[in-house]
Order: structure tokens, then sequence, then C-alpha cells
């Protein structure tokens, strides 16, 4: 909760500061790069930084925190910090790393808005700051405690034993320990990340879902290949689909992500997915159907083609297995025995209580949130996962006054 002193001012500031917040955060990484080129080297996504991705994400983070302390001053947005700091405990983020970004961000504000940061202003959103920054690090710290690993201790050397190729541009790898031991439990629909070298010298990170069940001494990760842009876009799933075969190691870290199965609960579930999506789907129910849970579950999947479906006959196999399982299938092109064109919500007879799980392409999943909206789930009870920044808070973020909360 913000301090009684600094409401009025951020109050005040925060169109003007909203206004700006798309030219601090680009003025912010720029800076940053300059003082310590290694981490974009090493450690940020230099395809999102080149289109900017990482940057709305960032402005939209800032100004939806600042906009829920003033709107809501009362309620925490767990959502929202529980996908940023997952996703930085992934990449082994600890405390100090936050000292650093501040001293940037506010040399940033101060240079964009210029005399209009007075010290009664520059503290203000020095506490803004460190509330959202204090928020993540003691989640972040309580998820390496929960892995059993000291702050930023994620990483180890794990082994290729198999390799899939499951459509064009999809292959999956199935990975083991180097040390021989099993590769750990995780829970379903998290992902890892994985950190390969580049031929430039570079040790670029991404996230890929686990896309096999727990349970067994192995992971298992399903790996699209994005060639849809120039330059550093896609180089890191370009390298594993050219250079990573069995017997090969990687550095993965241990799992992370908050859109896991609530293991407690006993009600109906949708897990709507669409394209590369489907993959955290894909485990959710492998789970679900070798635990032999009588539980309902609506498994809807939208892809381009069925050549397109990654896992299809796996998809379609488990869910024949759970006698519990219903599921819909749209193919836009050679739609073969399933609905024909993009994933219509509607056609879909929902309990009145379910409870749904998506990922997917950004519009999509906006679409089937509204759509779910519509017939009625309440919000709290639709939950997603983006691959790559979280664009829908620079989305829904309007520039200037009150922040409409993120999606659950």
């Amino acid at each position: 909760m913000l301090s009684e002193q600094s409401v009025p001012v951020v109050r005040a500031t925060l169109p003007a500061v909203g206004a700006a917040i798309g030219e601090i955060a680009d003025l912010f990484y720029t800076k940053l790069f300059a003082d310590r080129p290694e981490l974009l080297r090493d450690l940020f996504n230099r395809g999102n930084q080149a289109n900017g991705q990482q940057r709305q994400a960032l402005a939209g983070s800032i100004a939806a925190f600042a906009g829920m302390l003033l709107e809501r001053p009362d309620e925490r947005p767990d959502a929202m910090l529980a996908r940023i700091a997952g996703k930085h405990a992934s990449l082994g983020i600890t405390s100090e790393q936050y000292k650093l970004v501040h001293r940037h961000l506010f040399a940033a504000i101060a240079e964009v808005l210029g005399d209009a940061v007075t010290p009664e202003v520059a503290e203000a959103w020095d506490e803004v700051y460190w509330l959202m920054a204090g928020a993540l690090i003691a989640r972040e710290s309580r998820l390496y405690q929960e892995a059993g690993v000291a702050d930023g201790e994620v990483w180890q050397r794990m082994e290729i034993t198999a390799r899939r190729r499951e459509t064009a541009d999809v292959v999956s790898y199935v990975l083991r320990r180097a040390d021989g031991r099993p590769a750990g439990p995780f829970r379903p629909g998290q992902y890892v990340s994985v950190q390969v070298q580049l031929p430039d010298g570079a040790r670029q990170i991404r996230q890929y879902s686990l896309s096999a069940a727990p349970g067994s001494d192995a992971w298992r990760i399903s790996v699209k290949r994005q060639s849809d842009g120039a330059g550093p876009e896609g180089e890191v799933s370009s390298w594993l689909h050219e250079h990573a075969h069995p017997g090969d190691l990687l550095t993965v870290s241990l799992p992370f992500g908050d859109l896991v199965l609530d293991e407690a609960g006993d009600g109906p579930l949708l897990l709507a997915s669409a394209g590369i999506g489907g993959t955290p789907m894909l485990s959710v129910l492998g789970h679900l159907t070798a635990t032999g849970r009588a539980r309902q579950v609506l498994v809807a999947h939208a892809d381009r083609s069925p050549a397109d479906h990654a896992h299809r006959e796996e998809l379609r196999e488990l869910a024949g297995e759970n006698p519990h399982a219903r599921l819909s299938l749209w193919y836009e092109r050679e739609a073969d025995g399933a609905a024909a064109g993009r994933m219509d919500i509607g056609s879909l007879d929902l309990p009145e209580d379910v409870t749904a799980y998506l990922c997917g392409p950004l519009p999509f999943m906006k679409a089937v949130r509204a759509d779910l909206l519509r017939r009625g789930v309440p919000a709290q009870r639709i939950h997603y996962e983006v691959f790559g920044p979280d664009l829908w808070l620079g989305q829904d973020a309007p520039a200037g006054g009150p922040v409409p909360s993120p999606a659950p």
C-alpha cells in the first residue's frame, strides 16, 4: 500500500508518467545495456529487445502496478506478480539486480520528465518501484526456497536422450540430468528456461513448456522454430533445431510458472489452446489421465491444419484414455473431421463452475477470455500463460488514467 503522502503525488503525476513510460523504458534499456552490455548478450532476449516487446511489457507492468495501488489499494495484483516472478526465477534473477534496474530506471525518468521530477515526485515513484520490487523479490525468494536452492541457483546440465520431429517447425526433446539423477518433479503446466551459446558467443535464454506429464525420470520440451522474422528473432529455437541432438548437453533451469493445475480442486476444467500453446495443456491432460482423477475436462485446441498441430495423435490418445475428457478441435485448413475455422467457445457446453486455462497467441487468448466472460465465467477463474513478454498489460493499460486489472 502506498503511503498517505505518496498517493496524491502518484495520482497527480500518473498521466505524465504514463504518457512517457514508453520513452522512459527505451531510455532505461539504453542506459542499462551501455553500463552492462553482458546483460543483453547473456540474459535479456535479444529478439524481444529488437522488436520492442520487452520495452512494452516493462512499461505496461509499471503503469498497471501504479494504477492498482491507486484504485485498489487493499488488493494485491497477485496474478501479475506471480507471472513476473516465475519468469524471473527461471532466469536466476536475484535481489541485487533490482538495485541496478532502479538506478538506471530513475535516471531515465529524470531525463525524460526533466524539471517535473521534483524531490517529492521522485520520492513517491521511488516508493512505487520498491513496493513492486519488494513484492517480486519476496515471491522469487519463496520460489527458490521451495525449489531447495539458493537464490538464483537454478541451472543444471541436462542431456538430450531423444529427439523427435513433431511437425515441420516443431521438434521435441527428452532431457535427463547429466549426473544420472532423476530430472525431478514439476507441476503440470510449468516451463523451464534453456540457455544456449550462439556462434557470436552470446548465451541466450528462452522458456519452453514441459510438454509431458510429471512422474518420470525425464522431462520433455517441444520447441517451435520461430522463423517469421529477421535478425535475432528465433535464434535460440533455430539453433536448437539445427544443432541439438541426442547425446548433447544443454543448460536448463528448474521448472517454474504459475499456469499450473490446482491439485486441491475437483471442479470441471477447460483447457483452451492454439498452436504451440497446446504444450502445457498436454502436460495437464496427461497428468489427469495418468492419475485417474475423476475430474471433468474439456480440451479445446485450434491450429492452422492437422499437419501443423504438434502432438496431435498424442492429444487424441490421452483424451480417449480419459473417461472424463472431451476433445474439440478446430483447423483453419483441411479440417479432417474437426471443426473448420477458428475456435468457437460458444459451441462448447460449459459447466457453470468451470475453471479455464488458456495458452496461445495473445489475440487468441484475449478473444477466448472475452467469450468466457460473456458466458458468465468469473475473471478469477480464467488463467493464462504468455510465451514471451506479457504484452497484455501494455495493450490494456491506458497512458495516464486508472489502469484496468490484468487478466488473472
